[in-house]
């Protein structure tokens, strides 16, 4: 069986930053199995399987994959799977997406990049004293959460947030977490930081999701509808984020930097 297989950097306008994902067409789904293994042969943050969808409702059925469990929602890998499908079809300007666990997402043109519309998730207060403990950062100015598993960790300053260097096998004693850090930016409106190594994933480079879940927190702080973000991994990446009624709506670039076949 050969498989199409594309590396693409999401929220990049350059290779080798944003987020990496592999998107990979199918015409019918395998074993779940086959898919988690596949995933973890391309051990990339996430892998985003693509299939027809069998009605009018929407384009493609999508499913995502780290190297060690499927997520319920993975926003870089569908802005990565959009591009893959919009740059295919170059009369298209939209392509809907039907996802199993966060229903549907749009993957839309806009000026030289896209927008993505993802679910906007609002966080909650909740003290998250073992997560704050394991991040290393003393204290913090407000910690909250959202039951799909996304522990929020505000501090005060963007050099805090930066500076962060969690025990990382403390954090994944909570389980299948997205722990984000986050803070007032200097170059942007607000920068974050996303750790999840109890998938597979110590930092992820930048967090579609992530941002879904900050978007309703961060638009109510700043009394606007939306910011600018940048995620400070080693690869860091920006987005535009705006709330659009109980939609997050994430901007950004995507490269593609590897195309060829997955051979099984």
């Amino acid at each position: 069986m050969n498989i199409p297989f594309a590396q693409i950097d999401a929220f990049a306008n350059a290779p080798f930053t944003g987020n990496p994902a592999a998107v990979m067409p199918l015409h019918a789904w395998l074993d779940d199995a086959m898919l988690q293994a596949i995933a973890a042969e391309n051990n990339l943050s996430e892998t985003a399987f693509l299939v027809p969808a069998e009605d009018e409702g929407a384009d493609f059925e999508l499913r995502w994959f780290t190297p060690t469990v499927e997520v319920v929602l993975c926003g870089h890998a569908t802005l990565a799977s959009g591009h893959y499908a919009l740059s295919a079809d170059p009369g298209r300007d939209r392509v809907r997406f039907r996802t199993r666990k966060a229903g549907g997402l749009t993957v839309t043109r806009a000026g030289g990049g896209y927008e993505l519309a993802l679910p906007a998730w609002g966080p909650d207060p909740k003290p998250l004293d073992a997560i704050v403990a394991a991040l290393g950062v003393g204290s913090a100015v407000a910690t909250l959460w959202h039951p799909n598993r996304y522990g929020v960790v505000v501090l005060e300053t963007a050099a805090q947030v930066r500076a962060c260097a969690p025990d990382f096998r403390r954090l994944a004693a909570a389980g299948d977490t997205l722990t984000i850090v986050t803070a007032p930016g200097d170059e942007t409106d607000i920068v974050s930081r996303v750790f999840a190594p109890g998938a597979g994933i110590d930092e992820d480079p930048v967090t579609g999701s992530a941002h879904a879940v900050l978007t309703p927190y961060w638009t109510n702080r700043l009394d606007r509808d939306r910011f600018t973000a940048f995620q400070a991994s080693a690869r860091g990446g920006h987005l535009t984020c705006r709330l659009d009624g109980d939609r997050a709506v994430l901007g950004g670039q995507c490269v593609t930097v590897i195309e060829g076949v997955f051979a099984l």
